[in-house]
């Protein structure tokens, strides 16, 4: 199964430590050789991005920064695992590195795999 993991935290406006960057680079090489991790990418600060909205059939665009968002998306990763239960396991270890914060996890559309509740 795969499942997408969309970290959320606090932003905060500065830049990882090389310390921390090199913590990361090995939970992702190690989950790249292992078959678990698929792709991994960090966000930029959300002064960098925008919101596209549409209701009531107009669009509407707000330009970062998000202020009024208590959590901003930090970064994505889409998991390999064999389970939810080991899914979880995946983001545990991911925010042992990361710090504060939370993954939200999404199990991805497969025609081969059954979807759990």
């Amino acid at each position: 199964m795969r499942f997408l993991s969309i970290y959320k935290t606090v932003e905060t406006g500065t830049m990882p430590t090389p310390e921390e960057m090199s913590r990361m680079g090995q939970l992702v090489e190690e989950g790249m050789k292992a078959g678990s991790l698929l792709a991994a990418e960090g966000c930029l600060p959300s002064a960098a991005g925008a919101r596209v909205r549409l209701a009531n059939g107009k669009v509407s665009v707000t330009d970062g920064p998000f202020t009024e968002a208590k959590e901003v998306i930090g970064g994505l990763a889409i998991l390999q695992a064999e389970s939810k239960e080991k899914a979880i396991e995946l983001a545990r270890q991911f925010l042992q590195v990361a710090g504060d914060g939370e993954c939200e996890l999404r199990q991805l559309y497969d025609a081969e795999t059954p979807l759990e509740p």
